[in-house]
């Protein structure tokens, strides 16, 4: 049995390599991930199992890790790879995207900071610095929380911006388990945010609101901040 699943296993990994993931069922994907977590076990019949758990690939990728601890054939080294996978994915494609890239548009904003969310289940505040072309000079995280509980302090942001160099910023956060439409609070943190920047010289360029999936929503394209020039 020990060599019908290695030659299974082989099988798997030479079709991955020659032709990519792209015509694999999402339960041969997570078999083929499985396979670093459980080294001689069958995990075609755990695949199915936690994928009709949490209903779909991605379900068993956001499922808490204590979740998926319950679900029979999984140890702690197989659930703590499967949590890890997405925050991979977002390192590769934060790291991918940051290379001098010009983020002059909401489009071009929404696109790189969907990417920083990927597999984010709890809120977080980012902040773009940017220079005069809207080429990004710094990329960095604020708070975790919500706004409301970690309440973003504009002198934390000019502090930022000017350590960069930057002459304008774009803030960010998630709204993880709703829309991509603001709360009150939100704009109103904006508009005091625009003009207690506008104080001292850095334009407060766009404040985005990532949620889950690809969704965004851009203030400036809303009319809460000035149309960028």
């Amino acid at each position: 049995m020990e060599e019908l699943h290695k030659g299974h296993r082989d099988r798997l990994r030479k079709r991955m390599l020659e032709k990519g993931l792209d015509h694999f069922e999402k339960h041969e994907v997570l078999e083929l991930l499985l396979f670093h977590a459980v080294p001689r076990r069958d995990t075609n019949e755990l695949a199915h199992r936690l994928i009709n758990t949490f209903g779909s690939f991605s379900g068993v990728l956001d499922a808490p890790y204590e979740e998926l601890l319950k679900v029979k054939g999984m140890g702690p080294t197989a659930a703590a790879l499967l949590k890890m996978t997405p925050q991979i994915l977002r390192v590769y494609l934060c790291d991918q995207t940051e290379r001098g890239c010009i983020l002059d548009s909401s489009l071009k904003l929404g696109r790189f900071l969907v990417d920083r969310y990927v597999g984010c289940r709890v809120e977080r505040t980012y902040l773009l610095c940017l220079d005069n072309t809207g080429r990004l000079m710094a990329c960095r995280m604020l708070s975790e929380g919500s706004l409301e509980q970690v309440p973003v302090i504009p002198r934390q942001v000019a502090e930022e911006a000017m350590r960069t160099g930057a002459t304008a910023v774009v803030l960010a956060h998630n709204h993880p388990n709703g829309f991509a439409l603001p709360s009150s609070q939100d704009i109103q943190l904006t508009k005091h945010l625009y003009l207690a920047l506008r104080g001292i010289g850095i334009t407060l360029a766009d404040h985005i609101i990532v949620s889950k999936g690809d969704d965004f929503y851009s203030m400036a394209d809303a009319g809460v901040l000035p149309v960028r020039e």
